[in-house]
């Protein structure tokens, strides 16, 4: 087994299909990494604390945990396609075919249409400290660890 360091103090982990991204929180950047061989492709300047971090099938998304907004690289080259701001503290990032959800770190999820980046919506959720999201085919189910609590909301 190979292990891979990027630096002192990594968050979200993500898939291409080809290659591994990993959010460098320290560094303020994201890492690319050939699956295959662990072999750094790249590394990416995104927002301060990078956390959270997502694929849409053809973009990496961002949670910038220090920055209050989220970034969009376009997976073929690194490159940033836009910022977008998202609210405090977003932890957790999340692909539902059409949009972007980011779980922040306060009580609410926001919404965002993935072609642009345009907030559709910013939804409260009864937990505390909202850190997971994750996407079942018809839910977002967004977690908070700082109430010990699992919400499900409609993708609608």
């Amino acid at each position: 087994m190979a292990s891979h360091v990027a630096n002192i103090r990594l968050g979200g982990v993500a898939f291409d299909g080809t290659n591994i991204w990993v959010a460098d929180y320290d560094g303020s950047s994201v890492t690319e990494l050939l699956a295959r061989t662990g072999a750094v492709v790249g590394t990416y300047t995104v927002g301060s604390q990078p956390i959270g971090i997502a694929f849409d099938g053809t973009n990496i998304w961002v949670a910038n945990s220090g920055s209050g907004s989220v970034t969009e690289l376009l997976a073929s080259s690194g490159a940033v396609v836009g910022t977008y701001s998202v609210g405090g503290n977003p932890q957790g990032v999340a692909f539902d075919g059409t949009n972007i959800w980011v779980a922040n770190g306060s009580n609410s999820v926001t919404k965002l249409l993935d072609s642009t980046g345009a907030v559709v919506g910013t939804y409260s959720v009864g937990g505390v400290n909202l850190q997971g999201v994750a996407f079942d085919g018809s839910n977002i189910w967004v977690v908070g660890t700082g109430s010990n609590t699992v919400s499900k909301l409609p993708a609608f």
